[in-house]
């Protein structure tokens, strides 16, 4: 007999993927396409937007699904269908701009064995309603993505000069190459893992000062 799923829809259940457990800052998953394809900003965003339409989608029909798949076969149940919203991500690539599906590369392909998009499968759509499963994918994805794009806009921006291929500092620029290479990739990775660490110590620190301050 399957386990009731929760219903209830909170602020949590979204913003959990944007912050407490962002799935690049907090839980580093997905580093392959984080760090291969955020050498631009547009690069990072449409990566984004691709992965957050597959967990959206895939994780919807999941849920719906949830009470028909057989337990013995879910993974490989899940994965068709995470096939499946990866292929028509794809294919509107492809149709939409093929230098944009040319520079993501094989990229859009590996979706299907992204970790964020089958952890989630597994371990939430598959145990939650779908309005629930809706929300929490919406913002996991967004939370890929803003991290994405983090990195990617500092990139663009140091190695490049530019930000959405729109040059900002004129000819006199001399772009840092190494940020658009695979070593900026680690360095701007790292920095921000730092800053991320240190905001999210900072505000714990400062809700245990006034757990203190509260409790005197």
């Amino acid at each position: 007999m399957s386990r009731k799923p929760k219903t209830e829809i909170t602020w949590d259940t979204f913003a959990e993927g944007l912050w407490r457990e962002n799935p690049v800052f907090v839980m580093l998953l997905g580093m392959c396409p984080v760090l291969a394809v955020s050498n631009t900003a547009m690069n990072s965003l449409a990566m984004g937007l691709a992965t957050t339409f597959v967990l959206l989608t895939s994780g919807a029909l999941i849920s719906i699904l949830r009470n028909f798949i057989p337990k013995q076969v879910r993974i490989a149940t899940y994965i068709v269908i995470i096939a499946t919203f990866v292929t028509i991500v794809d294919y509107t690539i492809q149709a939409i701009s093929l230098d944009l599906y040319n520079a993501l590369g094989a990229f859009i392909q590996l979706i299907v064995v992204n970790c964020i998009i089958l952890g989630r499968a597994e371990a939430f759509a598959s145990k939650n309603t779908l309005a629930r499963t809706v929300v929490n994918a919406t913002g996991m994805g967004l939370g890929f993505t803003l991290a994405l794009l983090c990195i990617g806009v500092v990139r663009e921006v140091l190695g490049a000069g530019a930000l959405f291929g729109i040059d900002l500092f004129g000819p006199s620029f001399e772009p840092w190459v190494v940020m658009i290479l695979p070593p900026g990739g680690f360095i701007i990775l790292g920095m921000w893992l730092l800053i991320f660490e240190y905001v999210r110590r900072s505000r714990a620190d400062a809700a245990k000062s006034e757990e203190v301050k509260h409790a005197a």
